[in-house]
């Protein structure tokens, strides 16, 4: 299921099955540091994969031979609030890993097209707001904690994070 892997930027048509990949991953990897309210609130929101992520050219998909997509991430010069970003700063959005290829260096493999994708736009410094069961792989990616969040996902719904930092070379 994960051998034959291709990474490409992510298109509109590719919305519904990012969104299930998502789901997948999500439930399945945040339950161990979530409580079960939290993800009830959360999860719906969390899932949909975002639109404009799907044209912006810096969201990739790692697709299997069947374009089934297995991991997704990006990153954007805008927040994930929509706020516009400082000259040469970046922030990671919406990466994920089906969990049936966690563990396998798919997400590795992900994260380092999207790091090359900021560095050759000039992106000096990429944020990210981790979940707090990513944050070790981020770690391992050279991304330093800032410190514990709440995120607002939608009005009355908070999602504890990790808000991460990592300077290029």
């Amino acid at each position: 299921m994960c051998q034959t892997i291709t990474i490409r930027p992510a298109v509109p048509g590719d919305l519904e099955r990012v969104s299930t990949m998502l789901a997948r991953s999500y439930r399945a990897l945040l339950a161990a540091d979530y409580a079960p309210d939290v993800l009830r609130d959360a999860l719906p929101h969390l899932t949909r994969a975002n639109p404009r992520l799907m044209r912006c050219g810096t969201y990739f998909v790692a697709i299997d031979q069947d374009g089934r997509p297995l991991a997704a991430g990006g990153w954007t010069d805008t927040s994930p609030h929509g706020s516009v970003g400082r000259r040469s700063e970046g922030h990671v959005r919406h990466v994920a890993t089906d969990p049936d290829c966690v563990r396998r260096g798919l997400g590795r493999r992900l994260m380092a097209e999207v790091l090359a994708s900021a560095e050759a736009a000039g992106i000096r410094r990429l944020h990210c707001q981790s979940t707090l069961t990513a944050q070790p792989f981020y770690r391992s990616l050279g991304f330093e904690i800032g410190g514990r969040i709440d995120i607002r996902i939608a009005p009355g719904v908070w999602f504890p994070a990790v808000q991460m930092r990592r300077q290029a070379g």
